[in-house]
């Protein structure tokens, strides 16, 4: 497929005909999962229960002082949509559990706890003005992360009704750029900043500054663990404590309103427990 430079006008014509292109050729894995919804303060969650073991590629035996596989420093051609300016590139999730769901990977190795910078945002604003989506990083292992090397995600609305994501039913009125909040529905540390006008100039330059209120106001080392959601509109910091809670593993897609159980007895558990109990158990503590 043509990995040419991305616009944001050729991102979901491109999404669409490379997904069909890497399913005809056995590149896209899609995993397969039955999707089952929680009601909870009055957002639905979405909790989707392995329908098989997930068969992810078996790790290659690392040699003595060598680091570990890194299947983002060569792509799988088949997977690519394209470089993204100014220094990362766009490509298919192999194994999604979501329909389109996207990675923005770095062209240059940097690590998946690193702060984020201008140009990340710079590359992920390219990529939300062509699909208004939710994006989303977990940064370091503690937070969900699978991979080492930094890369954003970007999938389409999950809704229910539109929303880009559940958790939207729960936020509070958006503020506006600048000043942070926290959703009284949300029962677990967090913060959420609005971003203005998507039209306003510098969209990479405005989630930079949110990304760094954010962090800020929470207090966040430079390497601490924590997990970040991104639309147009709005952004949301959630530092972490452990990585899982009833053996569910949790990562940003979890507090965006869609968890990933491997059994009906894990789904079970969760629902007796109530999703945001899940979340706040895998969180920084409250004050």
């Amino acid at each position: 497929m043509n990995a040419s430079p991305l616009t944001p006008e050729a991102l979901w014509p491109r999404t669409l005909a490379v997904t069909r292109h890497a399913l005809e050729t056995g590149a896209l894995q899609p995993i397969t999962t039955e999707a089952r919804t929680v009601v909870e303060a009055g957002a639905t969650f979405q909790v989707r229960v392995l329908g098989r073991v997930a068969l992810k590629e078996r790790p290659r035996p690392v040699p003595a002082g060598a680091a570990p596989f890194n299947p983002f420093a060569h792509p799988e051609p088949d997977l690519l949509l394209g470089d993204v300016a100014p220094a990362h590139v766009c490509l298919l999730n192999k194994f999604n559990v979501v329909e389109h769901h996207l990675l923005l990977v770095t062209r240059d190795f940097e690590s998946q706890d690193a702060l984020l910078t201008v140009g990340d945002f710079d590359a992920l604003a390219t990529c939300l003005e062509g699909l208004d989506g939710l994006a989303f990083y977990n940064a370091g292992e503690i937070a969900g992360a699978s991979q080492r090397h930094k890369h954003l995600q970007l999938v389409s609305p999950l809704g229910p009704d539109a929303l880009r994501a559940p958790v939207e039913a729960l936020l509070p009125a958006l503020p506006g750029p600048g000043r942070v909040v926290s959703a009284g529905a949300l029962p677990f540390l967090h913060l959420l900043v609005g971003l203005g006008p998507w039209t306003a100039p510098a969209p990479g330059a405005r989630m930079l500054a949110a990304y760094q209120l954010l962090r800020d106001a929470l207090g966040l080392g430079d390497t601490s663990p924590y997990n970040l959601l991104v639309t147009r509109d709005w952004m949301l910091l959630v530092p972490r404590s452990r990585a899982e809670h009833l053996g569910v593993n949790v990562n940003a897609l979890g507090f965006a309103g869609s968890l990933l159980v491997r059994t009906p007895e894990q789904f079970d558990a969760v629902a007796t427990l109530g999703p945001l109990e899940l979340l706040r158990q895998v969180t920084g503590l409250l004050p």
